[in-house]
C-alpha cells in the first residue's frame, strides 16, 4: 500500500509496524526521463517489501505510468535499484532518479535531502583544542592549511599532476568577496558530501550507515618523511575553517565516476532562519545538476560562481570549496600581507612541494620524484587590478628553505615509539662564518638584533644564534604542525660542563621531527598532544640514520661527535694570541658586562693576523673610522691563545692630530679588504684639510690697523673672515664625518680691553658659516672707553667652544689699538661759590666731555656767551686748557627783596653739539649803599599810644632792599633809643624832639637820615574789666581767674567795662561793640553787647575740660584783652563705670588676672570725688554662672574708685560673659571672653559610640579616621597648636601605618588618619597619650573588638585518636587536619598540596622545626567529601622507640608558613617476637677437656625480648629462659650435654631480661670432633599468647684443645667479616630504596607537570605565556561604560551607596533605557537602616533622597525566579517577538546582591525588556488577554507604561549622552575571569617544573653519588671481604649446610644490631 505527495511536502515521521510487521518509508522521487516531464519531486509513503511491489507503487501512484514503460530506477549515485539490493537502497528519506538509463544526463537538477547531525564524538572530544588559537599569529593562513589538506589527500591518488588552486575573488563587479578552494581529486558523491557535512565524523568512524568520502580507507605503507598525504583526519577543520573564513560556504564536487555535480550549501544565516523557525537545523539538500549548470544562481552576490561552473565542463572530477560572506578583516589580511601568508603556507607543505629532501636551491639537479607533480597556486582577483598568483614551489624564502641552504651539514635519526610509532629527524648545522651567525632569522622570532650596521655601539657579546626558539620543528604526516617545537633531547642539549665543542656551537643547529599518524595532534592540526612527553620517556631508543640505515650506538657520542666535526670544519672563527691581561671595561653601562674582559695584542681571522699599531679601516659603520689598533677585547677569563666567534677592537683614530679619540668596535667591523699604504694616504689627505690660518677683510670700510690711535666711537669694521687650510681652500667644518668631521667650525671675535685692574673681555660673538656667505662679523661702533685694546679672532669648535682640537691649537689672528677722547660734544658747569650778590664778581668752573662722556679740552677759538633775563652780566676772562672757567662774572639788576631773586643764567659755547647750560642761582642784594625813610616829611605828628608811622630800608647800588649779617639800624629819637625799625615811645604828652637813623661805622658808604617827631594825647581804649553779678553784687573777673562750676551747668550774669588812658569810662557803641570778641560762643547778641552784657558760659561737662574764655577788643589803635577760666566740678552721682585693667580674656576654672575699677560718675560720666570708703557696701557683682566664692572688693582712696577682684565663673560652654555691677540703683555691664580651660584631656571625634568596644575585620581599615580634639577638664575644645600626641598600644596589637607623633593645628585638632588594626581575636584598647606643659592629658581608651577575619588562616585544627597507642613500624591513626580563620571556621577551597604533615625525632623547644625532618603530604580525600578536611591516612610509625615531634604546616605563601602546635608523641615497642642478646657474642668454640674454660660456652650473656623492630619490650613479663644444645642435622645423636651431664638449663627471667651466667658443658662431653652445634635459648613465658622465636647462638665443638684454639681464631675473623659484610649491604640496600623512592617522586612531578601542560593546552595558553598579566591588566584598564555620577561617601556600614552604582549592565542599549526609565532615582541613596537614612537626611538638610531598606514592605515584591508572563505552566501561551526579558535579569550587583535585589525589585518590578516598539506592542497585546502587563522598555529607548500608554518625549529614551553620566556602568569583561584563571593555570604550572626540576636534580645527584670513587671502593672491599669470609668458612670445615645457617644468621642478627 503507498500514498503520494506532490510538490514539497515534507515527509511524514515513520509509523509504526502493522499487524504483519511491515513499515512505511517515505522516499523522494524525480522522474528525469524527459525533460518536459514534471520538475518537482514525489513523496510515496509505502510498506512494500519486494523491489516488484516498490516498482508498481512508483508507476501507478506517483507518477502514472505504465508498468511496460521502460525506465530503471537509480540512487543519486546512479546505482540501480534492483531485487537484490532493494532492501539495502531503500531505506527511509532516500531519494531515487527515474531515468531511461543508469548513464542518461541528467536532464534538470535536482535536490537531495541530507542530515547532518553532528556524529556522537562531538561531545566526546569537544575538549581538544576545538578552537583557532592564535599564538600571537593571524590564524587565517592555518585555516587555509585545513582545506589545503583536505585537496591532498583528495589528490592523493592521481596519477598526474595534483592541482590544488585557491582564488581570492575580490572583484566586486563578479559579487561580494569570495574564496575558492578548488582541486583535481576524486570528488564525492552525494553520500560522500553528506559525510562531508557530519562534524567530528572521522575517517576512522565512517561505518555503518555512513558512506566514507575516503572508501576502501587503508593506512598508506611507510613512506619517507611519512609524505603520505594522509592528512585529512578527524572530520573537523574543515568545517572550522570555512566558518572562519566566512558567513557560508558551497560544496561542489563531482566524483570520476559520475556524470552529475553534487552540491551542498551551508549558511550561518541558514542556521539561524532553522533555529528560529524551530527547523531541524542539521538539515538541508544537496543539489545535484549536471555540469556547468548554473541556473540555480540567480543572486548578484554570487556572479562569480558562474564562471567557476562553467570551468567544470572538461573536468573528470574535481571538488570546488566556495566560502562566501568573507569576514572584511580577513580580506583585508589576505590582501594586504599576501607575500606573508603565502610564505607561511609554504613552510607548512614544505616538503610535498619539494619531496623528503627540501628545496635544495644549491643543488647542481633535482631529483625526480613523487612530490614534483603538487601544485598549490594561489591567485588574487581585484577590480581594476593584475592578477596576482604564485605557487608555493617557486617561494623560496620560507623557514625549511632557509634552514636547509644554510647548513652546512645535517646528523639524521630515527626513533621508534610505542611499536608503530616512528619519528625521523634532522639536525642541520648552520656554520659561524668570519663576523656573523648564519643561522637564517624568522621575522616571527628575531633571535639577534636586526642589523649590526645600525650602530657602532650594537652588542658587545654575541647572543646565541638560535636565539630562544626551539630546536625542532614538528611535522605530522609531512605537514608541519605549527604550535608545536620541541627544544631539545638530553643527548643534544648544551652540557652542563664543558664537551668536544663550544657551547656556542649548540646555539647553530636547526631541526625537524617528521612523525606518522600515530602520534595525536589537535583537531585543527595546530599542535601534537602527546609528542615531546614520549619522545622524552625513559625507554625512547634513539638510532643514527646514516646514508639511510640505521646504525645502533650511543646517540649523544655521535652528536657530541659530529658537533665537533662541524665546528672544526665549518665554523671561521677568530684566533686571539698574545694575550696580556684581564681587565675590567667601566666604559660599559651594564655592571654584569664589565667583566672579566681578557686583552690580547693580536689576532689572527681569515688568514690574516692583525696587531697593535696596525693602521686599520673599519665597514658598516656610520661614520667609516680609520685607526690604529691598540688592542682587542674578548669576554670571558681566558689566559691564552682561544678561539671566538668575535670580540672588540680598540682603535685610536687616525690622523689623532684632527680626532684624538678612543673609538671601540666589534672586530667583524674591520674591512679586510683594506691595504694599510690606502689607510696612509687617508691620513696625509686628512692633515691637508685641517684649518691653518685666518684670512680677514674690510668690505665696508673702517680697518683696524695694528696698533692704531682711534677716538672713542670711531666704528670698526665688518669683518669679513674665512678659514684657510693649507691648500689655502676656505672651509667651514672640519674635515671627516661624522666622528669628528661633522663639527662645524665657528669664528668667535673678542675685543680685550688692558686696564689696570686686568683685562675685561668687552665684546664677544661668534658667527657661523652661512652656507651660501662666509663668516661674518658687523661693523663695531660702541668701542669708546679709553685705554689700550686687543681684538682677537679665533677659531672654535661648535659646542664645545674649543679652540684647540687634538692638541693643536685652531687659526687666530689679533690687532692691538688704543682709544683716546674725542672732539668736545657737550659741557657741564661744575660746582660754583655761592652766594651771589649784586655787583660782586664770581667764577663759573666748565667741564668739557667729548659724545661719550669723557673730559677733553676747549678748542681755542671758542668765546662763551652768558645771558640771564633781567640782569646785566659781564666776565673779564675765560681760562682755557684741561682746566676751563669764566673768571670775573659780575651781575646787575633788580631783586625782590633782601632775600634775593631766583635767575636761569645761560652759558652758551658755540660750535658744542650740546652748545649750552642753564643755570639756577639766586642773586642776593648787594653790599649797602643808601638809607630809604618813609614817609617822606620831615616834621611827623603821632598819637600816643601808635606806632612810629615810618619805615627804614636799607639799599644797595642797584636800589635793592639789601641785607648783610649783624646789620643794625639805629633810630635816636630825642634821649630814646630805639632798636630795629619800630618802636614804642613813652607816653608823654605834648613830647616833641628830632629822630636820627643810622647804619654802624661798618657801613661808612652808607650817609644817616633824620626826622622830626611830635606826640599828641589818646582817647582810645586802654583798659577792660569783666564782672559777674550775683544779684546786686557785680564781683569783679581779674584777668586769669579760674572760676569753679557745676559740670554742664551755664554761667549768667556776666558784664564788662572799657576805660582810656585817662581811666574813663568809655561808652560802648555799636562801632565798638563790633570789635569785642568772645572765644566761648559764635554768635554775640549785639544789642546785649552795647548794654555791657556778655554771653552766657556753658560749663563743659567734662571735668577735665577746663574752659578758657577770652574776651578781646582791637582795634586800629590798641589790642585788649582779658581772660579767666571756667573748671567744671562733678554733679550728683547718675551713673557708675567699669573698666578692666588688662586683657578681658580668662580661661575656664581660673580667675581674671585683671582687676576692675568701678567708678561712680555724674550724668556726665565725671567721676565723683566725694565718695568714702563705706560706699562699697552698696556694690553688687552678677554674671551668667559666675562664681562669687573669691569675689573681693576694696575700695581706692587715692583714684576714688572700687576695684573687684577674683573674677571666676562656673565650667560651662566658653564664649562671651556678661556681668553685671550695680551701685545704689545704679549699674553698669562689662564683657569678658572665657576660653576654654588648658587642655586636660583628649575627645574623639565623630566616635560618639565609645562606650562599645569598635567592630573591625582584623587586618582591616577603620570606617573612618581618627581625629581627636584637645578638650579642657569640663569638655570644652581647646584650640592648642603644636601639642604632640602618639598613639599607646599592646604589644600584641599592630597598627598600619605604624604608630608616630602627631601635632595638633590652629584648633586644637589632629587627624591620625585611617588606620588598620592586626591583632588577636577579641577586645583591645588602643591609648592616645599627650601631655601640655610636662603635664600627661586625660586621653580616651578606643575599644576595638577584634573580629576574626574569615579569609585569613591563623591556626591548624588536628584531629585524631588521642587514646591510640603508637607502636613502633605501626600506622599512625588517621589526622584530619583542618585550617582555621580568625572566625574559628574551616577554610575551603585549599589546593591540598600546600598543607603537609612533617615528624622528626626527639622534641624541639618553642616551635622550631629542625632541619632534619621527614615530610609527608595529604592523602586525597574520598568521594568529594569532608571539604576542607586533609587526611593523612597509612603514615607509618616510627620504626624506633622514642619520643616524636609531629607537626602540620600549611602554606601561606612562599615565605609564609602556619604551622600546628607540636604533637609529642611516644612510640613504644611492638609486639614481642623474638629473643636477643644484648650484643652478639662471638662465636664460641669449646671442647669437652677438663679445662673449665675451654667447656665454657657463655660466660655472661644478657637476653631481652625484643619487637621486630629491635626495639626492647616486655617489661611486665615473668618466666623462665630454657637453654638447650641442638644440632644442625636431624640425623646426628651426639648432642653435647651441660655441666652435671643435663641437657637443659633454666634460668630466670624478670622485667624484659634475663642474664646467662657461666654456661659450661659437661667434661667429656659427646660430640662430634669439628662440628657446629646450636646453642638455643627458649623464653618459657605464661603471659604471652605467642611463643617467641628462640635465640639461637651457633658453637664449634672439639674434642682437640690446640684445633680448639685454632678454630677460634678463625671463628674470631669470620663474625668480624659477617658484621661488616652486612654493614655494607645494609647501606647499599638503604642507597637503592632511596633512588627508588626519588624515582617515584619524579615519576609523580612528570605526571603532574604534564597534567597541567595538557590543561594549558586546553586552555590555548601558550608556555611561556609572557603577555597574559598584560593583556588582563589591559583588559581591566580597558574603556568600558561607567557611571559618573559621584557616589555617597560609605562611612558607614549601613550605607549601600546610590542606586546607579549599585548595578551593572552589560548591554549598551539596555543600559541606557533602564538608566532613563530609573533616572528619578539613580540619585537616591539606599541605607539599610532608617536611623542613618535620617543621618544623611540632617546632614544634606533634605536636599539628599534616602531609601531605608528596613521601612520597605517585602512581601510585595516580585519573585526574582517568576516566569515572563507569557509562559504559563512552563509552555508558550504564544510565540512572543523580539526576545523578551525581565529587566532586572540584566542587571549584576557586584556586592550586596540581597539588598540589590530588593531595591531593584520594589523600583523595576516585573518591567520587561523587548527589542522594539512594534514588538513591544505585539506582547503588550497578547499578554493583556490573560494577565496584567508590566511596562515595557525597548532597545531602542521606547516605554509602553503598564497602563498602555506610550509615544511622547516622556516616554522616549534621549542619547546616552544627555543623560548627563546618570547610567549604570559596564561589568567587567568576561575575558578578565578567563584570563584570571588562566594565570592561576600558569602560577600552577610553574609551581610543577620547579618541583620537577628540584626532584630531577636531587636524583640525578643521587645517582651520581654511586659512581664516586668512594662508592666504588666500598663495592669492592665487600667483594674482598665476601671472598675471605668464604675461604675462613672453607678452612672451619663447616659444612654446606650448616655455613649457610651459621651465615644467614649471623648477617641477621648483625643486621639488626648495626641499623
Amino acid at each position: 500500500m503507498a500514498a503520494v505527495a506532490g510538490g514539497d511536502t515534507r515527509a511524514p515521521g515513520p509509523s509504526l509496524s502493522g499487524p504483519h510487521g511491515s513499515r512505511d518509508r517515505t522516499v523522494f522521487l524525480f522522474d528525469r526521463r524527459r525533460e518536459q516531464g514534471d520538475p518537482k519531486e514525489k513523496v510515496l509513503s509505502c510498506d512494500e517489501e519486494t523491489y516488484r511491489g516498490f516498482r508498481s507503487a512508483v508507476c501507478q501512484v506517483a507518477f502514472c505510468i505504465s508498468a511496460e514503460d521502460n525506465f530503471v530506477i537509480t540512487t543519486t549515485n546512479r546505482k540501480e535499484v534492483t531485487d537484490d539490493n532493494f532492501s539495502e537502497i531503500v531505506q527511509e528519506g532516500v531519494t531515487l532518479y527515474l531515468l531511461q538509463s543508469v548513464d542518461q544526463t541528467l536532464l534538470s537538477a535536482t535536490k537531495e535531502r541530507i542530515d547532518f547531525l553532528p556524529h556522537y564524538d562531538t561531545l566526546i572530544k569537544s575538549g581538544m583544542y576545538e578552537y583557532y588559537a592564535s599564538e600571537g599569529q593571524n590564524p587565517l593562513p592555518f585555516a587555509f592549511a585545513e582545506l589545503i589538506d583536505n585537496s591532498l589527500s583528495a589528490t592523493s591518488r592521481n596519477t598526474g599532476i595534483r592541482s590544488i588552486q585557491i582564488k581570492l575573488l575580490f572583484d566586486e563587479s563578479q559579487g561580494k568577496p569570495a574564496v575558492a578552494v578548488i582541486d583535481n581529486g576524486r570528488g564525492m558523491t552525494s553520500k560522500q558530501l553528506n559525510n562531508w557535512a557530519v562534524y567530528r565524523l572521522s575517517k576512522f568512524t565512517r561505518q555503518g550507515d555512513f558512506e566514507s568520502d575516503h572508501s576502501g580507507y587503508v593506512r598508506p605503507p611507510p613512506v619517507p618523511r611519512s609524505l603520505n598525504s594522509d592528512i585529512s583526519y578527524f572530520g573537523v577543520g574543515g568545517k572550522q575553517a570555512v566558518f572562519f573564513i566566512g558567513q557560508s560556504a558551497r560544496m561542489i564536487s563531482k566524483p570520476a565516476d559520475s556524470h552529475d555535480v553534487h552540491e551542498l550549501f551551508l549558511s550561518k544565516e541558514d542556521f539561524e532562519k532553522k533555529e528560529k523557525n524551530k527547523e531541524a537545523i542539521y538539515s538541508g539538500y544537496i543539489r545535484n545538476r549536471k555540469p556547468s549548470d548554473s541556473a540555480h544562481i540567480t543572486s548578484d552576490d554570487e556572479r562569480f560562481l558562474h564562471n567557476l561552473i562553467m570551468e567544470e565542463r572538461d573536468k573528470k572530477s574535481f571538488t570546488a570549496v566556495v566560502v562566501t560572506g568573507v569576514q572584511p578583516d580577513h580580506m583585508q589580511y589576505l590582501k594586504n600581507y599576501f607575500n606573508l601568508w603565502t610564505r607561511q603556507l609554504a613552510h607548512i607543505y614544505h616538503y610535498y612541494i619539494h619531496g623528503p629532501k627540501g628545496n635544495e636551491t644549491n643543488a647542481t639537479m633535482k631529483e625526480a620524484g613523487p612530490f614534483n607533480n603538487i601544485d598549490i597556486e594561489i591567485l588574487m582577483f581585484e577590480k581594476g587590478k593584475v592578477p596576482r598568483m604564485v605557487n608555493l614551489r617557486e617561494i623560496k624564502d620560507d623557514m625549511q628553505t632557509l634552514y636547509i641552504n644554510s647548513a652546512a651539514d645535517s646528523f639524521e635519526f630515527k626513533s621508534h615509539v610505542e611499536g608503530e610509532g616512528i619519528v625521523e629527524g634532522i639536525i642541520r648545522y648552520h656554520p659561524f662564518l668570519y663576523d656573523k651567525e648564519t643561522y637564517p632569522d624568522d621575522p616571527c622570532f628575531p633571535s639577534r638584533l636586526k642589523d649590526d650596521d645600525d650602530d657602532d655601539d650594537c652588542f658587545v657579546v654575541e647572543k646565541g644564534a638560535r636565539g630562544k626558539r626551539h630546536i625542532f620543528e614538528c611535522f605530522w604526516n609531512g605537514r608541519l604542525i605549527p604550535y608545536t617545537s620541541v627544544e631539545d633531547f638530553d643527548w643534544c642539549a648544551p652540557p652542563k660542563k664543558r664537551g668536544l665543542a663550544p657551547i656556542e656551537c649548540y646555539n647553530r643547529i636547526s631541526g625537524a621531527l617528521f612523525t606518522n599518524d600515530k602520534f595525536q595532534v589537535s583537531t585543527n592540526k595546530l599542535t601534537f598532544m602527546d609528542l615531546e612527553l614520549k619522545l622524552k620517556e625513559k625507554n625512547t631508543l634513539f638510532t643514527r640514520v646514516f646514508n639511510g640505515q640505521e646504525q645502533r650506538m650511543k646517540i649523544d657520542r655521535e652528536f657530541a661527535l659530529w658537533l665537533k666535526d662541524c665546528h672544526e670544519k665549518y665554523d671561521k672563527q677568530i684566533k686571539f694570541t698574545l694575550f696580556k691581561e684581564i681587565i675590567t671595561r667601566t666604559d660599559l653601562t651594564s655592571k654584569r658586562m664589565q667583566s672579566p674582559w681578557a686583552t690580547y695584542s693580536a689576532i689572527e681571522w681569515d688568514g690574516k693576523t692583525y696587531r697593535t699599531g696596525q693602521l686599520v679601516k673599519t665597514i658598516k659603520t656610520l661614520p667609516i673610522f680609520y685607526g690604529s689598533i691598540l688592542k682587542f677585547f674578548l669576554y670571558g677569563d681566558h689566559d691564552g691563545d682561544v678561539y671566538a666567534t668575535g670580540g672588540e677592537v680598540q682603535l685610536a683614530l687616525e690622523p689623532q692630530a684632527l680626532y684624538d679619540e678612543i673609538k671601540i668596535i666589534p672586530i667583524s667591523k674591520l674591512d679586510r679588504a683594506m691595504s694599510e699604504k690606502v689607510v696612509k694616504k687617508y691620513i696625509e689627505d686628512e692633515m691637508a684639510r685641517l684649518p691653518d690660518r685666518l684670512s680677514v677683510t674690510w668690505p665696508e670700510g673702517d680697518e683696524l690697523l695694528p696698533n692704531e690711535i682711534k677716538l672713542a666711537g670711531t666704528p670698526i669694521g665688518a669683518l669679513r673672515i674665512e678659514i684657510l687650510n693649507k691648500k689655502g681652500e676656505a672651509m667651514q667644518k672640519l674635515p671627516g664625518t661624522s666622528h669628528g668631521g661633522s663639527k662645524k667650525l665657528l669664528v668667535e671675535l673678542k675685543v680685550i680691553l688692558h686696564s689696570p685692574v686686568g683685562n675685561k673681555e668687552i665684546i664677544s660673538h661668534i658667527s657661523q658659516h652661512g652656507g651660501k656667505w662666509p663668516y661674518w662679523f658687523k661693523k663695531m661702533e660702541n668701542i669708546h672707553k679709553l685705554g689700550s685694546y686687543t681684538l682677537k679672532l679665533q677659531v672654535v669648535l661648535n659646542e664645545s667652544n674649543a679652540d684647540t682640537y687634538a692638541g693643536r691649537p685652531l687659526p687666530s689672528k689679533m690687532f692691538k689699538f688704543n682709544i683716546v677722547e674725542g672732539k668736545p660734544e657737550k659741557f657741564s658747569v661744575s660746582l660754583l661759590d655761592p652766594p651771589f650778590r649784586v655787583g660782586v664778581p664770581f667764577n663759573i668752573p666748565l667741564d668739557l666731555q667729548d659724545e661719550f662722556g669723557h673730559p677733553t679740552q676747549l678748542a681755542t677759538d671758542i668765546e662763551p656767551i652768558l645771558e640771564a633775563s633781567g640782569l646785566t652780566l659781564q666776565y673779564e676772562e675765560i681760562s682755557k686748557g684741561t682746566n676751563c672757567v669764566i673768571k670775573g662774572v659780575t651781575a646787575k639788576g633788580h631783586v625782590n627783596n633782601y632775600l634775593g631773586k631766583n635767575f636761569n643764567l645761560k652759558v652758551i659755547l658755540p660750535g658744542l653739539k650740546e652748545d649750552s647750560q642753564i643755570l639756577k642761582i639766586r642773586l642776593l642784594p648787594g653790599p649797602p649803599r643808601q638809607l630809604k625813610v618813609k614817609p617822606d616829611s620831615e616834621i611827623l605828628k603821632i598819637e600816643n599810644g601808635t606806632s612810629f608811622p615810618f619805615q627804614v630800608e636799607v639799599l644797595d647800588e642797584a636800589g635793592n632792599i639789601t641785607a648783610q649779617p649783624k646789620l643794625i639800624v639805629h633810630c635816636k629819637v630825642g634821649y630814646i633809643l630805639c632798636i630795629l625799625a619800630q618802636a614804642s615811645v613813652m607816653r608823654t604828652k605834648n613830647t616833641q624832639g628830632p629822630a636820627l637813623c643810622l647804619l654802624p661805622p661798618s657801613c661808612k658808604d652808607v650817609p644817616p637820615v633824620e626826622k622830626t617827631i611830635k606826640l599828641l594825647p589818646s582817647s582810645h581804649v586802654a583798659r577792660l574789666q569783666i564782672f559777674s553779678v550775683e544779684g546786686q553784687k557785680a564781683i569783679q573777673i581779674k584777668h586769669q581767674d579760674e572760676i569753679n562750676w557745676i559740670a554742664g551747668d551755664v554761667m549768667h550774669n556776666l558784664i564788662f567795662q572799657m576805660y582810656d588812658e585817662g581811666e574813663r569810662e568809655i561808652i560802648i557803641t555799636s562801632a565798638l561793640a563790633e570789635k569785642i570778641k568772645v572765644n566761648w560762643t559764635p554768635r554775640i547778641n549785639r544789642e546785649q553787647m552795647i548794654q555791657g552784657l556778655l554771653p552766657d558760659v556753658k560749663v563743659p561737662t567734662s571735668v577735665k575740660d577746663v574752659r578758657y574764655c577770652l574776651i578781646t577788643f582791637h582795634d586800629d589803635h590798641v589790642s585788649l584783652e582779658s581772660a579767666f577760666t571756667v573748671r567744671p566740678l562733678p554733679d550728683e552721682p547718675k551713673h557708675i563705670k567699669c573698666k578692666l585693667k588688662g586683657p578681658n580674656t580668662l580661661q575656664m576654672g581660673e580667675e581674671l588676672e585683671s582687676e576692675i575699677d568701678v567708678m561712680v560718675t555724674d550724668q556726665y560720666g565725671n567721676q565723683i570725688q566725694t565718695l568714702s570708703a563705706s560706699c562699697i557696701n552698696s556694690l553688687g557683682v552678677s554674671g551668667n554662672g559666675l562664681d562669687k566664692s573669691n569675689l573681693k572688693t576694696t575700695w581706692q582712696e587715692s583714684t576714688q574708685t572700687m576695684a573687684v577682684k577674683g573674677i571666676r565663673f562656673y565650667p560651662g560652654p566658653p564664649g562671651s560673659k556678661e556681668l553685671c555691677f550695680a551701685w545704689r540703683e545704679f549699674s553698669d555691664f562689662l564683657r569678658v571672653n572665657l576660653t576654654s580651660g588648658p587642655p586636660v584631656k583628649l575627645h574623639l571625634m565623630d566616635w560618639p559610640e565609645l562606650g562599645e568596644p569598635i567592630a573591625v575585620i582584623n587586618g582591616r581599615e577603620l570606617q573612618k579616621p581618627l581625629i581627636v580634639q584637645l578638650c579642657d577638664q569640663w569638655e570644652n575644645p581647646s584650640p592648642e597648636p603644636n601639642v604632640k600626641i602618639s598613639l599607646v598600644k599592646a604589644s600584641n596589637l599592630k597598627i598600619i601605618p605604624s604608630s608616630q607623633q602627631h601635632k595638633t593645628d590652629e584648633n586644637g585638632r589632629a587627624n591620625l588618619g585611617v588606620i588598620s588594626i592586626h591583632a588577636p581575636r577579641g577586645e583591645h584598647t588602643l591609648q592616645l597619650k599627650a601631655s601640655y606643659n610636662r603635664n600627661t592629658l586625660d586621653c580616651p581608651i578606643i575599644k576595638f573588638n577584634v573580629l576574626p577575619d574569615p579569609e585569613k588562616p591563623v591556626c591548624l585544627n588536628v584531629k585524631y585518636d588521642k587514646n591510640a597507642s603508637f607502636a613502633a613500624g605501626s600506622t599512625f591513626p588517621d589526622f584530619m587536619v583542618s585550617v582555621i580563620s580568625e572566625d574559628s571556621n574551616i577554610i575551603k577551597n585549599i589546593n591540598p598540596g600546600r598543607v603537609s604533615m612533617k615528624m622528626w625525632e626527639g622534641q624541639s623547644s618553642g616551635n622550631r622545626v629542625p632541619a632534619n625532618v621527614t615530610t609527608l603530604g595529604c592523602s586525597k580525600v574520598k568521594d568529594g567529601k569532608d571539604e576542607g578536611f586533609f587526611y593523612f591516612r597509612d603514615k607509618m610509625v616510627p620504626e624506633r622507640v622514642g619520643t616524636y615531634s609531629i607537626q602540620f604546616a600549611f602554606a601561606i605563601d612562599k615565605t609564609n608558613i602556619l604551622s600546628s602546635e607540636q604533637i609529642v608523641i611516644e612510640v613504644v615497642a611492638n609486639d614481642p617476637v623474638q629473643l636477643l642478646p644484648e650484643s652478639v657474642p662471638a662465636t664460641p668454640v669449646v671442647s669437652n677437656v677438663r679445662t673449665v674454660a675451654s667447656r665454657t660456652l657463655i660466660k655472661d650473656l644478657c637476653l631481652h625480648i625484643k619487637d621486630e623492630y629491635n626495639n626492647r619490650t616486655g617489661n611486665d613479663l615473668v618466666g623462665k629462659i630454657v637453654a638447650a644444645i641442638k644440632s644442625s642435622s636431624e640425623e646426628d645423636t651426639e648432642i653435647p650435654v651441660f655441666q652435671g651431664k643435663v641437657k637443659t638449663i633454666e634460668f630466670p627471667f624478670n622485667r624484659g631480661s634475663a642474664e646467662i651466667v657461666n654456661l659450661v658443658l659437661a667434661e667429656n662431653s659427646p660430640g662430634r670432633d669439628s662440628t657446629e652445634y646450636i646453642l638455643e635459648f627458649e623464653a618459657d613465658l605464661p603471659a604471652l599468647a605467642k611463643p617467641l622465636e628462640p635465640y639461637r647462638l651457633s658453637f664449634m665443638f672439639y674434642n682437640d684443645f690446640k684445633k680448639q684454639q685454632q678454630m677460634a681464631t678463625l671463628t674470631r675473623e669470620r663474625d668480624e667479616l659477617s658484621k661488616s659484610i652486612a654493614l655494607y649491604r645494609n647501606m647499599f640496600d638503604t642507597t637503592e630504596q632511596l633512588i627508588t623512592e626519588m624515582k617515584y617522586q619524579v615519576q609523580e612531578a612528570e605526571t603532574r607537570q604534564s597534567h597541567l601542560k595538557n590543561e594549558l593546552k586546553k586552555h590555548q595558553i601558550d608556555i611561556p605565556q609572557t603577555s597574559i598579566m598584560l593583556e588582563q591588566e589591559g583588559v581591566k584598564k580597558s574603556p568600558r561604560r561607567a557611571c559618573t555620577l559621584s557616589n555617597y561617601p560609605k562611612d558607614n556600614q549601613d550605607i549601600l551607596g546610590k542606586i546607579a552604582h549599585l548595578a551593572q549592565i552589560e548591554d549598551d542599549k539596555a543600559a541606557k533605557v533602564i538608566s532613563w526609565h530609573m533616572a528619578s532615582d539613580m540619585d537616591c541613596v539606599v541605607t539599610l537602616t532608617t536611623a542613618a537614612a535620617r543621618r544623611i537626611f540632617d546632614e544634606t538638610q533634605g536636599r539628599q533622597q534616602v531609601l531605608p531598606l528596613d521601612s520597605v514592605y517585602k512581601k510585595t515584591l516580585p519573585d526574582w525566579n517568576r516566569t515572563l508572563p507569557h509562559l504559563r505552566n512552563g509552555r508558550n501561551h504564544f510565540r512572543p517577538i523580539g526576545n523578551p526579558v525581565f529587566a532586572r535579569d540584566l542587571l549584576t550587583f557586584p556586592e550586596n546582591v540581597e539588598h540589590c535585589q530588593i531595591v531593584f525589585g520594589m523600583l523595576l518590578g516585573d518591567t520587561i525588556i523587548i527589542d522594539n516598539l512594534d514588538a513591544a506592542n505585539h506582547y503588550r497585546k497578547e499578554v493583556v488577554k490573560i494577565t496584567h502587563c508590566p511596562t515595557l522598555l525597548t532597545r531602542e529607548g521606547d516605554r509602553i507604561r503598564s497602563n498602555g500608554k506610550f509615544g511622547g518625549l516622556q516616554n522616549k529614551a534621549p542619547p546616552m549622552d544627555k543623560l548627563r553620566g546618570m547610567v549604570f556602568g559596564a561589568p567587567m569583561p568576561k575575558l578578565y575571569s578567563t584570563l584570571s584563571g588562566q594565570i592561576d593555570l600558569l602560577q600552577q604550572y610553574r609551581t610543577a617544573v620547579v618541583k620537577l626540576h628540584s626532584v630531577n636534580q636531587d636524583l640525578h645527584l643521587q645517582l651520581q653519588s654511586l659512581n664516586t670513587p668512594e662508592m666504588q671502593k666500598r663495592k669492592q672491599e665487600l667483594a674482598e671481604q665476601e671472598k675471605s669470609l668464604k675461604l675462613i668458612e672453607e678452612k672451619l670445615g663447616i659444612c654446606t649446610f650448616s655455613s649457610k645457617v651459621s651465615l644467614t644468621d649471623t648477617l641477621k642478627e648483625n643486621l639488626i644490631f648495626m641499623i
